[in-house]
């Protein structure tokens, strides 16, 4: 599963149950509706992911979902390895920077 691209996220379980969270600067977020253009998915897809893979933040109820663009890539390409790499903070990690560079995002 670590590249395998992530199509029916019904089959995963408890990816990230007591992960740390994922730090994000302001350049690294974007917006539930800026997730579901960029990666063609339904709202529930990636809501389902973001409790799944800890990709997301939410301040409060009601607040807007803000979501790590790299960290989202990441799970789009099944690259779960760079996630985890992301997740501890190893920005400058070339498997890591690579989504980085993809996105045209600095680290």
């Amino acid at each position: 599963m670590t590249n395998a691209p992530i199509e029916n996220s019904e089959s995963i379980s408890g990816v990230v149950v007591g992960a740390w969270p994922i730090l994000m600067n302001r350049t690294d977020i974007i917006t539930l509706k800026e997730a579901i253009y960029r990666t063609g998915k339904s709202d529930k897809t990636l809501r389902t992911w973001c409790r799944l893979f800890g990709i997301s933040r939410q301040t409060h109820t009601g607040a807007p979902i803000e979501i790590s663009a790299p960290a989202l890539e990441m799970v789009m390409h099944g690259d779960m390895e760079a996630l985890e790499l992301l997740r501890s903070g190893n920005r400058h990690h070339p498997r890591v920077r690579r989504f980085f560079d993809h996105l045209g995002l600095s680290v």
